[in-house]
């Protein structure tokens, strides 16, 4: 089968299209054959071993466990193993790998346990590949962050693959929603339900003491800008890795605010939730470009360029 392979550290230009072995499931795992995924923040990151810490778990000089990236898919499933009975071949799925990745391939094997689902009917598999990664990321800090209706929530980087579903997810949850992008997106955060929209090239978002709750989903202001801008006993939540993690001590000093952050961990009930929403017409995914495996070096370059709007899209069909 066809993978876009890296066997060392660097730019985008190291992934290579190879043909590699196809895995056979185990008696618990489906095959899924991929018809779409994505590139994502973590596929990047992992590629160009950004933060350090990258090298610690996958090869210090080059990587060792993880030569295979991508986190989400959508596809058919293929072949099921001897004790999987919660799927069928034909099956149209979509679902996470998380960070085992193995996605940017035309086949993948999956825990049938794991995170993965049918489709939701309403979905294309391309839209439905890009649902996981951004829609679980978002779930998993607004729900650890305590959101509930009549809060005033920001969402900064709203237009992200992260943003684009934490400005619906805190509207479902009956959340007053401001977003802030750049110009060209405002329209598009308008239009996912945020109540205010704030173009950052023009205004500044910080107010004292406004939000009860922030959502950093791009490292690009300031900290201590955005602890001015809660209310007490107001969250500070961020998708970036330990940037936050490593924050707390300042925001237990600066007064009774909260700081959460750290890695979204996926569950195949958050899947079915988003699902849910999905069907009903709540939740939807936003696509900024596809482009085929063959191109999947001019994807990485794109995504790492950090002016995409939802997300990016790789075809294996």
């Amino acid at each position: 089968m066809k993978a876009a392979v890296y066997t060392r550290y660097g730019p985008p230009d190291v992934l290579e299209i190879k043909d590699v072995e196809k895995p056979v499931p185990a008696d618990n795992e489906v095959l899924v054959r991929v018809h779409a995924t994505t590139v994502c923040a973590a596929d990047w990151r992992m590629r160009k071993a950004d933060p350090f810490l990258i090298r610690l778990m996958n090869g210090l000089s080059a990587p060792k466990k993880i030569h295979v990236l991508g986190i989400e898919f959508a596809g058919r499933i293929e072949s099921v193993g001897r004790a999987v009975t919660r799927f069928r071949e034909g099956d149209e799925v979509f679902g996470a790998t998380g960070f085992k990745f193995g996605a940017h391939a035309e086949y993948v094997c999956v825990p049938a346990d794991g995170v993965i689902e049918t489709k939701p009917a309403n979905m294309t598999l391309e839209e439905a590949a890009a649902v996981f990664f951004g829609a679980g990321s978002a779930l998993h800090f607004l729900r650890k962050a305590g959101i509930r209706a009549g809060q005033k929530v920001l969402v900064y980087g709203a237009s992200g693959s992260v943003g684009v579903f934490a400005v619906q997810l805190a509207k479902h949850f009956g959340a007053h929603v401001t977003g802030v992008c750049s110009t060209r997106n405002v329209e598009l955060v308008r239009s996912l339900g945020a109540d205010e929209v704030v173009d950052y090239t023009k205004e500044d978002f910080t107010k004292p003491a406004t939000y009860d709750l922030i959502f950093h989903t791009v490292g690009k202001i300031s900290f201590s800008a955005c602890m001015k801008s809660l209310k007490k006993g107001g969250v500070y939540a961020s998708d970036l890795l330990l940037g936050a993690v490593l924050r707390k001590p300042w925001a237990s000093v600066g007064g009774r605010k909260r700081v959460i952050g750290g890695i979204a961990k996926p569950k195949t009930e958050d899947l079915v939730f988003l699902k849910d929403l999905i069907e009903a017409r709540k939740l939807r995914a936003v696509i900024d470009r596809r482009y085929p495996l063959a191109q999947i070096a001019e994807a990485h370059r794109y995504v790492e360029g950090g002016h995409k709007k939802g997300n990016v899209v790789i075809t294996l069909s």
